[in-house]
């Protein structure tokens, strides 16, 4: 046996012992560091607006559905997202996504959350239409009318509800319905438990603002404490009133204290308000209309639904952000279902939540309204008007019992193409333009996968502004075709409108999520809607619109599969895509050729799409006389003297590229002109 000198064995256990010390310290430093960070996520969270922190629900739901619909509900988000048995290709040591591949849908309390869902914000003709099938569902015969002999078994009764059906037939029953072209209520219900399926899967959040599907998919939301300290005020804080936290006993002290008259009329049940201006609404026309006048010195009241929120409250959190931000909570979408619509819905309205979507006119577009200008400018209209004497306002305050009725000299409606006709008609305007001409920006998108190990593009795909470049897609005779943006999307978002092939198709797809860019062609509609009742949203796209679109998703392809994408593809109900690593240029135009912009899923055609839109324009448009547009030059109501138009709803036409900064020019012109009659005291 070897002899080994003994200050050689002390100094060798002495560095032992020494390394052991430093991995223990680095172990407690390391645990130290996860728990400080730990701790500043939780004052992130803190610090956010509590309506923007979501968390798990507390309290009953409350969806109406019973035992036996909830069921069939559960089968049926079981079936949209299975548990499945991860690949070999997946690693043993990913526990999120292996967690993630067991997960389902039908997981407690999904079904009863996407139900919910969907009584909130789905459309009254969808809510009934689920209500009925889900119904059916949870019988024999039900069954065996919707889904035919996919139903059947071997064994007594032979016929089986479809809770009682195997997950594959299941499975085989959704990809039927999708792929229906003579029962389109059908195909319609797929859409629904679709999207809000996904839409609760991939948004829901547990008390520490987490999703268990974030990790897998490459999500990670920052909720860490902001190291930048808020302002101690919030800029409009001196001037808001939140009516959510006033009461009858404090209401008329709030008001009188911001310096407006109030008369208590308690025959009438309303308070009485007055100022010299009302605005309803406060996004890109009605916040530069109220600062206009403010500062021409007008006293000014600025009526809007939405909550107001400041930078320091925002959470990055998916699911409340969309719920609080934007109309119907993000999930809008026009009667026949095949557009889904965003619009603000928030102090600020869409210039809070696409603030940096600032370009220019087009000139094209200048020259259009120049045109018209001249004829209005020429105009004389001597019929006789009624007078708009002001709002009636109904609060958000459960405690408030009386409405408010504010009196003012000018009323400005303010509240966004969607919402300003059913106004102006509910207040009594007959004007057939009203509520007409209604333009959406039709939006495709396209989608292309850069594997972390194989591109030389670093981060997430959603991470970044929000919109950083512009491409025009020019037609030969050098006129705009479309716009070609990148637009990033969140997780609940992007499940939505990814086409569902299969069970595992659908995993697949979420697991790429994050290295999956998505660009999107936007067009300057010729075809048009209309919207007479809130919510009841028509719209047509015409042959030149889809064409221009399919021009669009091609040019838009082209720069992915440039970029160094291995996969490409579109948004269309089959899945279509290519693997493109190595592509010839033959097979990559081959396989464009087969992309084109197909009918939404209300036609008959067998493959359809989601048509997007996030700009609403012209659906009060200014017109010459009152034959062509709900209101004259200056934006003032051919029927009521004192009442006016500041929104994107007057544009006479669609803008072609993101729209603020041409409606906060209008607005600013029309305000300026308001303030000048004002001084006059011609109203």
């Amino acid at each position: 046996m070897p002899q080994v000198e003994p200050t050689i064995y002390n100094n060798t256990i002495k560095r032992r012992k020494i390394s052991l010390k430093i991995k223990r310290e680095r172990k407690e430093l390391t645990k130290r560091i996860i728990s400080l960070e730990r701790e500043r996520e939780m004052k992130g969270r803190k610090s956010s607006h509590t309506l923007l922190r979501g968390g798990r629900r507390e309290g009953s739901y409350c969806h109406g559905f019973s035992l036996a619909q909830i069921q069939s509900l559960a089968a049926i988000c079981e079936a949209l997202i299975p548990p499945l048995q991860p690949s070999d290709s997946i690693g043993k040591a990913d526990h999120s996504l292996h967690s993630f591949y067991k997960a389902s849908g039908s997981q407690h309390p999904i079904p009863d959350e996407v139900a919910e869902l969907i009584v909130k914000r789905g459309l009254p003709q969808a809510v009934f239409l689920v209500s009925l099938v889900l119904k059916m569902l949870s019988s024999r015969l039900g069954t065996l009318l919707l889904c035919g002999s996919l139903c059947f078994d071997r064994k007594w009764p032979f016929i089986l509800n479809f809770s009682e059906i195997s997950l594959e037939k299941r499975e085989e029953i959704l990809k039927k319905w999708s792929r229906e072209r003579l029962l389109l209520p059908l195909r319609m219900l797929f859409v629904v438990f679709k999207i809000f399926c996904f839409y609760n899967f991939f948004s829901r959040t547990n008390e520490n603002s987490e999703n268990p599907a974030w990790k897998a998919i490459g999500y990670q939301v920052d909720t860490r404490e902001k190291l930048t300290k808020p302002h101690e005020e919030r800029p409009l804080q001196k001037g808001v009133i939140e009516t959510i936290n006033e009461s009858d006993s404090t209401i008329v002290q709030s008001l009188t204290q911001k310096g407006l008259e109030v008369i208590e009329d308690s025959e009438q049940s309303v308070y009485k308000i007055k100022c010299d201006v009302v605005v309803v609404g406060s996004g890109c026309g009605g916040g530069v209309a109220a600062a206009v006048l403010a500062s021409s010195g007008q006293k000014v009241i600025v009526l809007e639904k939405g909550n107001y929120f400041v930078p320091a409250d925002y959470s990055s959190l998916e699911g409340p952000s969309m719920n609080e931000l934007y109309e119907s909570g993000g999930l809008m979408s026009t009667l026949d279902g095949n557009t889904m619509i965003l619009a603000g819905s928030t102090v600020g309205g869409g210039s809070a939540v696409n603030w940096s979507a600032s370009i220019n006119t087009p000139d094209s577009v200048l020259r259009e309204c120049k045109t018209e200008k001249l004829v209005l400018e020429n105009e004389k209209n001597g019929r006789m008007r009624k007078r708009c004497m002001g709002v009636i306002a109904t609060t958000s305050s459960k405690a408030i019992t009386k409405k408010l009725q504010i009196e003012a000299r000018v009323t400005i409606c303010a509240c966004g193409s969607l919402l300003t006709p059913p106004l102006m008609i509910s207040s009594g305007m007959e004007n057939p333009n009203i509520g007409r001409n209604l333009h959406l920006h039709p939006v495709q998108l396209v989608w292309g996968y850069f594997p972390e190990n194989t591109s030389n593009l670093k981060g997430k795909a959603y991470e970044g502004g929000i919109i950083t470049s512009l491409h025009k897609v020019v037609s030969e005779d050098s006129n705009v075709r479309a716009i070609i943006e990148a637009s990033a999307l969140g997780p609940a978002a992007f499940s939505g409108l990814l086409p569902w092939v299969s069970r595992l198709d659908m995993k697949e797809r979420m697991a790429k999520y994050a290295r999956t860019a998505n660009l999107f062609a936007l067009v300057k509609d010729q075809g048009s809607g209309e919207v007479k009742a809130e919510g009841k949203i028509k719209y047509q796209l015409s042959r030149t619109d889809k064409e221009n679109l399919q021009a669009g998703m091609r040019q838009a392809l082209r720069i992915l599969v440039a970029s160094g994408a291995v996969e490409v593809g579109t948004y269309r109900s089959d899945g279509q895509r290519i693997k493109c690593k190595g592509i010839k240029e033959k097979d990559l135009e081959e396989f464009l050729d087969t992309v084109t912009a197909v009918g939404g899923a209300g036609s008959r055609g067998e493959n359809w799409t989601i048509y997007c839109s996030a700009h609403q324009m012209g659906s009060c448009r200014m017109g010459a006389t009152e034959e062509e547009g709900a209101v004259d030059e200056n934006g003032e109501s051919w029927e009521a003297k004192g009442l006016f138009v500041c929104d994107a709803s007057i544009l006479p036409s669609a803008v072609g590229v993101n729209p603020m900064i041409t409606i906060q020019s209008t607005a600013y012109c029309i305000s300026k002109r308001i303030a000048e009659s004002l001084k006059k005291k011609n109203f």
